[in-house]
């Protein structure tokens, strides 16, 4: 599989890692160091991170072009796709969706994910608590879903947080790859600004951990299957 990592600090983290205990190699291109994106998909799966852009922001991020053109060959070619945050944009944009800056209220720190009833019989989001914790950090938003979306979870603030198109493609809005560590790298200053304690947000995500551990490790092995059944 390909992972595309749009930020210094947006690996594919613990999800990268589940994907490898399945039996799904992971190969990572750091497009923001300038690595270059390939401009076939040769690959069995796509998986695009997060990072600090719009979907668009391609003054900002110039190898964001060569992104968009991979998700839309796995789109056209049914090869298995899994967006989180920018990368759950992302597919929502070239499929026909909207994406806005700074759009409605941000979300930092764990969050509680609700499922949706149309997430019942999904392959990869099917049968999950009703209710999973997952790391947030954006004040971007999908703001339209695309044709044909199949809206799979939602929050009060943030109402696209996961939806599926077709058989084989995945955007998410929250962090699933993020355990409650990665909040300890924020910018501290910044999170006070926004009325919000680093220590808080901490202590707040390990406790909801063991949930959201077991229930996003079960969405990566179901992708990787999904995946498998591809190869």
């Amino acid at each position: 599989m390909l992972a595309v990592q749009n930020g210094a600090n947006g690996g594919p983290g613990r999800f990268g890692e589940w994907l490898a205990a399945a039996g799904v190699a992971v190969d990572v291109i750091t497009a923001f160091d300038g690595s270059a994106l390939p401009s076939r998909l040769e690959h069995d799966g796509l998986i695009v991170l997060g990072g600090g852009y719009l979907p668009d922001d391609d003054d900002k991020a110039p190898w964001l072009p060569a992104a968009r053109a991979l998700v839309d060959q796995a789109l056209a070619r049914s090869v298995p796709f899994f967006g989180i945050c920018l990368g759950g944009q992302m597919l929502a944009s070239v499929a026909g969706g909207k994406v806005q800056g700074d759009a409605g209220a941000p979300e930092h720190g764990s969050t509680s994910i609700t499922i949706r009833a149309e997430a019942a019989d999904d392959a990869v989001f099917g049968g999950l608590p009703a209710d999973v914790p997952a790391v947030e950090n954006h004040i971007d938003a999908i703001t339209a879903l695309p044709p044909g979306a199949v809206w799979l979870a939602e929050t009060d603030r943030c109402p696209y947080q996961a939806f599926r198109l077709g058989d084989r493609a995945w955007g998410v809005q929250f962090h699933p790859e993020v355990g409650p560590e990665r909040i300890l790298q924020w910018d501290a200053e910044h999170t006070r600004r926004r009325g919000l304690d680093l220590d808080e947000l901490y202590a707040a995500a390990v406790a909801d951990d063991p949930l959201a551990r077991t229930a996003w490790g079960e969405v990566a092995f179901r992708f990787a299957a999904v995946v498998g059944q591809g190869a």
